[in-house]
């Protein structure tokens, strides 16, 4: 399938504080996906998902942390996000297709006996993962996220959210993430 796409130029992420990685780049179903991978290669593999509207940058704290004790830390930006390729139609973004992608992606990195910590969205995609492909995975680490199961109607603050992140014509990201992690 044809998607149109937009994708950030590099130098609109120089000199990011607290972020040293050199951009590294892989195409999953015909759309580049950036992450970081830092540490040693046989190291146990921690895959950092993130959540909206953040990007892998949210994990440039806790990399340098999983680095020292010895692990692979991949943190990558979900397609849309981040260095990633964006969409240009809404229409073009599903739920399946995050899961493809980031699977895809888990697929063409080659990890395996990964331990997943997810975070908000990042949660949603990966904890499907994990659901769908037990042997991948050997630890999970879930922070501020659910895996609907459709049993239960969703609540009225996720429809809440779901209206603003879609109908804002101003999307404020530095004051969604500062309000969500108490730094205000």
């Amino acid at each position: 399938m044809l998607m149109d796409i937009l994708r950030t130029p590099d130098e609109r992420f120089a000199n990011l504080p607290e972020w040293p990685y050199a951009p590294r780049y892989i195409d999953v179903q015909g759309l580049r996906m950036h992450y970081a991978d830092e540490g040693p290669r046989s190291g146990k593999p921690v895959l950092l998902l993130h959540g909206e509207p953040t990007w892998g940058y949210l994990y440039r704290k806790i990399i340098p942390v999983l680095v020292r004790a010895g692990h692979r830390a991949i943190a990558p930006d979900l397609i849309g996000f981040g260095r990633s390729d964006k969409l240009v139609s809404r229409d073009d973004y599903t739920y399946q297709r995050h899961v493809d992608w980031t699977l895809g992606f888990v697929k063409a990195v080659g990890l395996n006996l990964i331990t997943l910590v997810c975070h908000d969205w990042g949660g949603l995609i990966g904890l499907r993962l994990v659901a769908e492909n037990p042997g991948l995975f050997s630890r999970v680490v879930a922070c501020n996220t659910f895996l609907p199961t459709g049993d239960l109607p969703t609540s009225q603050a996720f429809l809440n959210w779901q209206r603003y992140s879609q109908e804002s014509p101003t999307f404020h990201v530095g004051g969604i993430v500062k309000v969500g992690s108490g730094s205000i």
